[in-house]
């Protein structure tokens, strides 16, 4: 019951760093274009974010080791609250740039924690479970963080009050538990040359996505925004692409488990690009069409990275799965970060319909690509191939997520399994604390 009670208490935490998130995100983008700021800075802050999260994902393990996981989370929880009210105090571009760097930082940081202790607590046999419920549970609570702002608006101090005060009580749920604390986190392993050479769709698949969908991430709100939708129009709009994102990763990834993921990747990449390509065609106004266009793009670009997540796993060696799922993380890493600089150029220079026009030329690329491989390439046999996993949002995909994978029970045996060292004496200021550590409490 114990076991059970702490499972659920760590899906809220993580459910109120994604609601954060959620509407931070959405957020920045909308009240930086309201206030003025250019195309280039408003990219830059998406860019700010990426390169943040993956130097957290890198360089917050190193930072756990010594402190402990609690005071880790602590101290990501309160520079992340913190960064969140000074966008609210320091409204200029630059200001934002770095402080959206040092968001992600520590959102990547909080992330890695809470899905390490979940790590720990499920068991090979429930793995799956944990980790399709973990998946739900965070797309669902970024979604209604996007509708929050539909709610609160983007004027004045409110949405960004509301966003610290989701990330701060997100260290509730750590804070309380009195379990051992888990193994060290997973440190990413960036193995690029290794996943190309076990798949080059995945990898090209894996920019693509990054460069695509962070750019549509970061400025399809101002998009939005331009075309005259408020808040709540563009919340709305947001959810709706989540949304079928979510959804339609179920009965593509079963039909992947059927047929050549590569079939399955030309179909839903092609179709993005089809739903860019009309979007630039058609540049509809803030009417029925712009939704029908956004609600496609995000059923077919959302389950792509899984989709290649899952056909780089049919491929790998036994034990390769946490160095092929790392390295693709670092090529979507750069691809976010890369992505929403040069999609902000490409807007500035023709209109703001030119967004689309990146998201088409890459989702483009990535159906050739994968149509040209087929041809020199055979799939493995159907028996052959690792079940789909659904995934999360792309970008907030943690090398602890990698580990809480089931598909990374065949890593098992690359894993450390000792504890992490004791807490030390200077470190441990009360009586209780001394006894806790004796028992393996903290």
């Amino acid at each position: 019951m114990s076991s059970v009670i702490k499972i659920y208490a760590l899906f809220l935490g993580s459910a109120l760093l994604m609601f954060g998130g959620g509407l931070q995100g959405l957020l920045l983008s909308v009240r930086g274009a309201e206030e003025g700021f250019s195309l280039l800075a408003l990219g830059l802050i998406g860019t700010g974010w990426s390169v943040g999260f993956v130097a957290g994902s890198i360089t917050v393990p190193l930072v756990v080791r010594k402190v402990g996981h609690i005071r880790a989370f602590s101290v990501m929880a309160a520079i992340g609250t913190i960064t969140i009210l000074l966008n609210l105090l320091l409204i200029n571009d630059i200001s934002w740039i770095i402080l959206r760097a040092l968001s992600g930082f520590c959102f990547a940081g909080a992330a890695m924690i809470v899905e390490s202790w979940l790590n720990e607590v499920a068991e090979n046999r429930s793995r799956g479970t944990i980790f399709s419920i973990y998946t739900t549970i965070n797309m669902t609570a970024s979604t209604l963080g996007q509708i929050a702002m539909s709610i609160t608006g983007v004027a004045g101090y409110v949405p960004f009050v509301i966003g610290a005060i989701s990330f701060i009580c997100a260290v509730l749920p750590t804070a309380l538990t009195s379990s051992p604390q888990p193994r060290p986190l997973a440190s990413a392993k960036l193995d690029v040359w290794l996943l190309y050479r076990t798949s080059p769709v995945a990898a090209i698949a894996a920019f693509s996505v990054g460069m695509a969908n962070g750019s549509f991430g970061t400025l399809a709100p101002v998009y939005g925004y331009q075309q005259g939708l408020d808040a709540g129009g563009i919340a709305f709009l947001f959810a709706l692409a989540a949304t079928l994102g979510a959804i339609a990763q179920i009965p593509f990834g079963r039909l992947s488990d059927r047929i050549d993921r590569r079939k399955v990747l030309i179909g839903l990449s092609g179709t993005a690009a089809v739903v860019g390509a009309l979007t630039v065609l058609i540049n509809p106004g803030a009417g029925w069409m712009m939704y029908v266009l956004f609600a496609l793009y995000g059923f077919s670009a959302n389950p792509i990275y899984a989709v290649a997540v899952a056909h780089a796993n049919d491929f790998a060696k036994d034990g390769e799965f946490a160095k092929i799922a790392g390295g693709m993380l670092l090529i979507l890493g750069i691809g976010l970060a890369i992505g929403p600089l040069v999609a902000s150029m490409i807007m500035g220079a023709f209109s703001p319909v030119g967004l689309f026009i990146v998201t088409a030329t890459f989702h483009g690329g990535l159906a050739l690509f994968a149509f040209m491989r087929m041809r020199i390439r055979n799939a493995p046999a159907a028996a052959d191939r690792a079940p789909f996993q659904p995934m999360g949002n792309d970008k907030q995909v943690t090398p602890e997520s990698v580990a809480l994978d089931p598909r990374a029970d065949s890593d098992s045996d690359e894993i450390p399994d000792d504890r992490e060292a004791p807490v030390p004496e200077e470190l441990i200021e009360t009586p209780e604390e001394k006894r806790d550590v004796q028992d393996g409490t903290i």
